[in-house]
């Protein structure tokens, strides 16, 4: 088969031939029909974080779904044609942390992500089984959308919240959608241009800002929401951003730290002290979330969709990788390794 490898930093993902897989016990092997294009992906090949770096000559991409061709010893649920979209991460699968759909927090969590290539080997505990109505770009889009999922179920948002979301990529549009979905009042989106302005008020959002030079984002979120956010979510993972929604938030509110930050950051405490505000880290996801993102999709509610706005093959996908660096009108980029 044909995957694509991370070789490191500063040169491009490397398309290889290596080896077809083959599943062991309580495992099958997909093959894949989609893998997004994830901005992690990008943070943790370019080099400016080495903590975060991956190791060299590792395989890449945990956005993906795909079609069960084998089954190892021990499979229970799944059967060869089944279409899957899984965790893109195992555990043991027999601490309690396991046991409950949480395999990211076990002890010995092991990354699984290898969703750029015609075939991947995961484990049965960690799948979801795709419902009929959803396609493999939809079984793809689970992962992103999860993220934000996860993120809202923290926010603790109530009915008629206000909402604030910074940054308009995949993660804040699905944290957009979701508010929308569990009965957020407003929400505002504010990213640094217009580009996704589009997309952020299909996925929900009632209104968009961009400060200006000198404007104050506090007060342009107040105006647009009618008073100060309850809940503020962060989704750019950029630096000063955590401090800029503590500045937003009301007096009591709540900050969702949804964004990846791989740099040292920094905010005043007392800034936050003062407010008397609780700030939430978010990573990951649950299997039962991963779930529900499927249900909700075969329910109909399928506005992601529009997130994907390219489709490469996995001989495009270095150049494509590389492009995605700098600034692009592009926003979810999906992989089709059987696409010439």
């Amino acid at each position: 088969m044909r995957a694509a490898y991370f070789r490191r930093v500063g040169l491009p993902l490397e398309v290889r031939s290596v080896d077809d897989p083959a599943p062991g016990s309580g495992e099958v092997v997909l093959k894949i029909h989609r893998c997004g294009i994830c901005g992690s992906d990008l943070h943790m090949t370019d080099g400016h974080a080495p903590h975060f770096t991956l190791p060299e000559n590792s395989t890449l991409g945990h956005e993906f779904a795909g079609e069960v061709v084998a089954v190892g010893k021990d499979v229970e649920r799944l059967k060869v044609g089944d279409p899957v979209t899984a965790l893109p991460f195992t555990g043991c699968g027999r601490c309690a942390t396991c046991l409950a759909g949480k395999p990211n927090f076990c002890a010995d969590f092991k990354g699984a992500a290898a969703g750029f290539a015609e075939y991947a080997v995961v484990a049965e505990r960690v799948t979801t089984k795709l419902p009929k109505t959803l396609s493999m770009e939809d079984g793809a889009l689970i992962e992103p959308m999860a993220v934000g999922l996860h993120g809202v179920a923290l926010g603790q948002l109530t009915p008629g919240a206000r909402v604030l979301v910074i940054g308009a990529g995949p993660v804040g549009l699905a944290a957009i959608f979701w508010a929308r979905r569990v009965g957020a009042g407003r929400i505002v989106a504010t990213a640094s241009s217009r580009r996704r302005e589009s997309l952020a008020r299909h996925m929900g959002a009632d209104a968009f800002v961009v400060p200006e030079a000198g404007q104050d984002l506090a007060a342009l979120a107040a105006d647009a929401l009618e008073g100060p956010p309850d809940v503020v979510f962060e989704c750019a993972g950029q630096k000063d951003l955590i401090a800029q929604a503590i500045h937003c938030v009301k007096p009591q509110g709540d900050v969702v730290v949804l964004g990846f930050c791989t740099v040292p950051d920094q905010f005043v405490p007392a800034a936050a002290v003062w407010k008397e505000i609780r700030i939430q880290f978010a990573v990951t996801y649950s299997l039962q979330e991963f779930t529900h993102v499927a249900n909700v999709f075969d329910a109909g509610y399928v506005e992601p969709r529009m997130m994907i706005t390219d489709r490469v093959s996995l001989d495009a996908l270095p150049d494509a990788f590389e492009a995605l660096r700098t600034r692009s009108t592009q926003c979810k980029v999906m992989v089709n390794p059987w696409l010439s």
